[in-house]
């Protein structure tokens, strides 16, 4: 934002510095008529060649201000850029958070759902991840586990039994000494 009001500060000084000294020209071409009454030619030439001097200044001074003024439009044009990118960018990480399948399918859609990711989640459903258990892929996590024992695994239950009593330090002999 600084480049912009420099530039249009600069801008508006240019505009106040011609026109001061379009001011001291009026002033300076009212005394050279005064001083062509009664000068001679060298006075004339050297009035001239100072007014071309002037104008060669002012000049220079108004491409200044024009190539200002250039900078700052490109400047803008590259800001507007910049945020365009930023917006588009945002726009993806949304798409991308809510489980889109399709960014570019999604991103087609969403002017017509007003540019909001959870209308056109709800409108378009089909476009989306769905993160239920029973989903492509598994659970939320995506391990791929319904919660359930493994049908193909046969499970015994006096096996099991034996190997923790085991673990605590029971053996099947004490269960046979007590009973005998």
């Amino acid at each position: 934002m600084d480049g912009e009001t420099n530039g249009s500060q600069e801008a508006t000084q240019g505009t106040q510095d011609a026109s001061q000294q379009q001011g001291q020209e009026q002033q300076e071409t009212q005394q050279q008529g005064q001083s062509q009454v009664g000068g001679s030619e060298t006075d004339y030439e050297k009035q001239i060649a100072e007014r071309d001097e002037k104008i060669a200044s002012l000049e220079a001074q108004v491409a200044e201000a024009a190539k200002n003024a250039e900078t700052a439009e490109q400047l803008r044009g590259e800001i507007a850029e910049l945020k365009a990118q930023g917006e588009s960018d945002r726009i993806d990480f949304k798409l991308q958070l809510a489980g889109v399948r399709n960014v570019k399918a999604a991103r087609a859609l969403l002017a017509d759902h007003d540019n909001d990711v959870d209308k056109l989640k709800e409108a378009e459903p089909w476009l989306f991840e769905a993160l239920g258990k029973h989903a492509k892929g598994g659970n939320a996590s995506g391990s791929g586990t319904t919660g359930l024992p493994n049908a193909g695994a046969a499970s015994d239950e006096g096996k099991t039994l034996k190997h923790w009593r085991e673990i605590a330090g029971l053996t099947d002999d004490d269960d046979e000494k007590k009973e005998g």
